[in-house]
């Protein structure tokens, strides 16, 4: 919602839905080819399970399965480290102003750092509590927000001439 937010559009529903394909590529195409791979494979019988049973699935596609997952891991761990960043500076300014801006984001670039040596159980402990605390400011405003989200959907959908 932040960076379909900073859309320059004269249609905030059009942006939207636009920006709501997102979650379909992610969810539904991207998961969807990976549980095939592993439904094919067969590996999921081997008592595997997260990305050790990802790797065993995409290893039995010959030299193109590593690279196809190699090249989706390093796209997705890229696009989530600038994503979540521009989501955090924007609420970094939003709440400081621009002046704690600097800050943020060399706690940020620490954060990395850090995340990048931490056990995978901290890490993942840490974003869920990042998570959840990001959620709650956005439910409340989806809350407040909905009587304008429905007025302007209904105008679009339903008031606006179609080709």
């Amino acid at each position: 919602p932040i960076v379909a937010a900073a859309a320059q559009t004269k249609n905030p529903v059009q942006q939207a839905l636009v920006s709501s394909t997102g979650t379909f590529w992610d969810t539904v195409v991207v998961c969807a080819m990976t549980g095939l791979v592993v439904v094919n494979s067969g590996q999921w019988v081997q008592g595997l399970n997260g990305a050790a049973l990802t790797k065993a699935a995409f290893s039995d596609l010959g030299y193109v399965g590593p690279a196809i997952l190699a090249v989706g891991l390093m796209t997705f761990v890229f696009s989530t480290i600038l994503g979540w960043s521009y989501y955090g500076e924007k609420a970094v300014e939003y709440l400081w102003g621009q002046r704690a801006i600097p800050v943020y984001r060399w706690l940020w670039v620490g954060a990395v750092m850090l995340g990048s040596v931490m056990t995978l159980k901290a890490v993942w402990s840490f974003a869920d509590i990042a998570n959840g605390l990001m959620a709650i400011p956005n439910l409340v405003s989806l809350i407040i927000l909905c009587p304008i989200i429905i007025a302007e959907t209904k105008e679009h959908l339903w008031n606006t001439p179609q080709c």
